[in-house]
């Protein structure tokens, strides 16, 4: 073929411009690795429990790569390919089978519970299979009860695990609030198993698993051997240590599914795609469902609905014994990411957010602008969290802004547009709101979802720090369980009694009388309780209005 001198023109303005493209896409992909890398390798030494990451966008993958060491003893470097407990990742596997029964006529969301569970107490309540979907039923989970750390070795039918909560009082009526449950994920499993005649097992695999060719992706039962299959750790006083033995039969369809990073981006594709779901069910299952008061919450069907930097976001995030996973799919980009960790003191939820900002060109980084000082002061006031129990205050001092919760640490605070300001070292930011010209309220963008609070008069409280013994402050050392997958570890440091949640940051707490104290990074406190002997055996912590105990192991 031969072209002419125009068309050859043409044609070398076409290669330059493939070529000037090409080079753009791979010097922003390698970038992209090189920032991933730097982060990931940061947080997971090459001789500690790692992660396995995955980034794609459409039906391309842009990165995947692995961290850290899969089996500790055996000194097994972690491969991407390699199989992590995906913990409550699963519940998005139970709402979609909760769904494809309802497309096939079997039942329907609105069904009353004890439809299929006659002899369940609703204790005067209608609670139907939509407010076990979306964590508004009220009923009381059973990874809360201080007593789920006797029995959570104990292999044991759903029907007998059952009993072992059906009990309890209700925590609120039906839809009156919004509060995370393991129980009623428990009990959708059940439901699943008397609609389709099979162990709920049996079903996801038959349904999604092969159907899908998700080969590694299993019930995470404990006998079997799965191929791939890495070890999971937590963190002691000791160092990173195994995880506590936990029987699989409970967290059942809540969180006892395994898989890897492949997998589950098979899993999304299939699920975005319509290959899964029907567009009626879809909405269903990413609509974030309503309370009785009209207010939205932030969870659908079995996935949260958040945003990174403003992209509207479906995704859920798994912590269970030995391991935390996160999954964010971004709708509008296209843009998947997920970090599996098999150490669950070390958690990539912040981390899988980064690298979803970076994804989409929008990265947790911001620049100061420059604000007159009589610009800043207006933001200066006390705010109100929704439900009343924190407060928040806005302070302008020597020319700088501070956020502070009550009682806690002041951090600064910079603009970097008109109304958002950022923190130093953090994916939050503030935003404030106005109304007429005046600001009413402040919103914080945080990794775990978004918070307004409301511009208030009210005084935000003082606690008072006392000083304790050091011989005092010893009995307090230990790890508090809340749930096998979830615990308060305190230490002493230099004379400083610290705690650590899992998956979190340590933090300092502060004594306002004997066993009382109180944190400065967040408004919560601490009380410890101790038995007849006069040993300290539990705690309970209060926050957000809440109150979570957790028994010393």
């Amino acid at each position: 073929m031969h072209l002419k001198k125009h068309d050859m023109k043409t044609f070398a303005t076409f290669v330059l411009a493939l070529v000037a493209s090409f080079s753009s896409t791979f010097l922003h992909a390698q970038d992209l690795n090189s920032k991933i890398d730097q982060l990931l390798s940061a947080q997971f030494p090459a001789d500690g429990p790692g992660c396995t990451a995955i980034v794609a966008k459409g039906d391309q993958v842009l990165y995947r790569k692995a961290f850290g060491m899969a089996h500790l003893e055996l000194d097994v470097p972690m491969k991407p390919e390699h199989v992590f407990r995906i913990g409550s990742i699963t519940k998005q596997f139970t709402g979609a089978a909760i769904l494809k029964l309802e497309e096939a006529g079997k039942l329907s969301v609105q069904d009353d519970i004890t439809k299929y569970l006659p002899d369940y107490p609703t204790q005067g309540h209608k609670i139907t299979i939509e407010h076990l979907l979306t964590h508004t039923s009220g009923i009381r989970s059973y990874t809360d009860m201080p007593e789920f750390g006797d029995v959570m070795r104990t292999d044991q039918s759903p029907e007998d695990f059952i009993a072992f909560f059906k009990d309890q009082p209700m925590d609120f009526a039906p839809s009156e609030k919004w509060q995370y449950n393991n129980s009623g994920y428990f009990l959708l499993g059940v439901i699943i198993e008397k609609v389709s005649g099979m162990p709920y097992d049996k079903y996801i695999e038959e349904t999604f698993f092969k159907p899908l060719g998700m080969s590694h992706s299993h019930y995470g039962h404990n006998a079997p051997v799965f191929k791939n299959r890495v070890a999971g750790y937590t963190l002691s006083n000791d160092g990173v240590v195994n995880c506590d033995l936990l029987s699989m039969d409970l967290p059942y369809a809540a969180g006892s599914l395994l898989s890897n990073v492949d997998n589950l981006y098979t899993w999304y594709r299939a699920v975005m795609s319509g290959k899964v779901l029907s567009k009626k069910s879809m909405e269903k299952a990413h609509t974030a469902y309503k309370l009785n008061d009209g207010k939205a919450t932030q969870y659908g069907y079995g996935w949260f609905l958040g945003d990174v930097q403003g992209s509207p976001t479906i995704e859920h995030g798994g912590g269970i014994n030995g391991f935390i996973t996160a999954s964010i799919y971004l709708p509008k980009e296209q843009v998947f990411v997920a970090v599996f960790s098999n150490n669950e003191g070390n958690s990539p939820d912040v981390a899988a957010r980064k690298i979803a900002g970076l994804a989409i060109g929008k990265p947790y980084e911001w620049t100061k602008i420059l604000m007159p000082e009589q610009e800043l002061a207006q933001y200066a006031g006390n705010f109100e969290s929704e439900d009343g129990s924190q407060m928040r205050s806005i302070t302008f001092e020597n020319g700088q802004l501070f956020s502070q919760r009550s009682g806690g640490t002041k951090f600064k605070i910079y603009p970097f547009a008109k109304d958002k300001f950022f923190f130093d070292e953090s994916t939050t930011t503030l935003e404030f709101n106005r109304a007429g010209g005046k600001i009413e309220s402040v919103t914080a963008h945080a990794v775990s979802g978004k918070e307004t609070w409301r511009k208030t008069d009210k005084k935000p409280t003082t606690r008072t720090e006392i000083q304790l013994d050091q011989a005092t402050l010893q009995q307090y050392v230990g790890k508090y369980e809340v749930q096998p997958s979830f615990a308060f570890t305190f230490t002493l440091e230099d004379g400083q009694l610290m705690t650590q949640a899992t998956g979190q940051p340590k933090f300092p707490v502060f004594a306002e009388k004997k066993d009382f104290f109180f944190l400065k990074v967040v408004e919560a406190q601490i009380e410890f309780f101790r038995n007849d002997a006069g040993v300290v055996e539990r705690l309970v912590l209060y926050q957000g209005g809440q109150k979570i105990p957790a028994l010393k192991k």
